[in-house]
């Protein structure tokens, strides 16, 4: 249904070849006849702990989360589009200084917080793992400035390069989630859940979509927890919805607003180098 939505016209011309592409690329893992392939490939987060039960405690946090989301992922689509318009206009000196500031962002959070600068500079797919199983190495402030170079990184680096969205809004989700389950009626994987599913709603608008991550990602504890996630990314989308239906910004084309975030869903977004 959202990628009905998204095509429109042109849904027959992107479906085919994406399709056909997903089926060729699956051969090149899985092999054929007697060529063995790369071997199989799996995104999910391996050894995490029981999700247990769902409390009403929870479904409160689902709630606030998806507010959370909401502003967190406008104010990074905000400094986005806000700083676009200055590099548009001289690409050459300003692209190589955006990476600069990435770069400092991702130095800056190494020395404070003594961890690897690689989970500011790079999209999050390789340390979103480690950084779950690992949750209880991890101080509330540290995750704090993780979130805020991430976040800022993240907007600075929309505004200027290519890439994609998606593990970018699934890694500062989950920061966000680990962060929170030091809070008292929060466990650690409705936390991390919620807070991906309901990150990725507000970067990609695509709440289905949203949901299917958070769920396949953490396995059979997906199912467990998709009650409280439908609900976070529900209130994220819809928050993050009406928060978008503001005045332009000055020198901003009307036409042109959501640009960003539409075209992060429709292309693949710019995101961190």
């Amino acid at each position: 249904m959202e990628a009905a939505g998204i095509g429109g016209a042109m849904l027959d011309v992107s479906l085919v070849p994406g399709l056909l592409a997903a089926g060729v690329g699956a051969l090149i893992f899985i092999g054929l006849g007697a060529w063995t392939g790369l071997g199989t490939f799996s995104l999910a987060i391996p050894n995490l702990p029981p999700a247990g039960q769902l409390n009403g405690a929870e479904f409160g946090w689902a709630l606030a989360i998806g507010l959370a989301a909401a502003l967190t992922g406008t104010a990074i689509r905000q400094l986005a589009r806000v700083v676009r318009p200055y590099v548009e206009r001289r690409q050459v000196l300003l692209t190589p200084v955006v990476g600069l500031l990435v770069a400092g962002l991702a130095v800056a959070y190494s020395l404070v917080s003594g961890r690897s600068s690689s989970e500011v500079l790079f999209s999050g797919q390789t340390s979103l793992g480690p950084l779950i199983d690992d949750a209880a190495g991890y101080s509330a402030w540290t995750l704090v400035v993780l979130m805020v170079c991430k976040g800022l990184a993240y907007g600075a680096s929309m505004s200027s390069f290519r890439g994609g969205p998606i593990f970018p809004a699934l890694f500062l989700g989950a920061a966000g989630g680990v962060a929170l389950s030091h809070l008292p009626g929060l466990a650690l994987v409705p936390a991390v859940g919620m807070g991906m599913g309901a990150m990725s709603a507000t970067m990609l608008r695509l709440p289905l979509t949203s949901v299917l991550l958070a769920s396949l990602l953490l396995l059979a504890d997906g199912l467990a927890i998709m009650p409280v996630v439908i609900v976070a990314v529900v209130v994220a989308y819809v928050a993050s919805a009406r928060l978008a239906a503001r005045p332009a910004i000055a020198g901003e084309d009307p036409a042109a607003r959501g640009h960003i975030a539409d075209e992060a869903a429709r292309t693949g977004s710019p995101t961190t180098p």
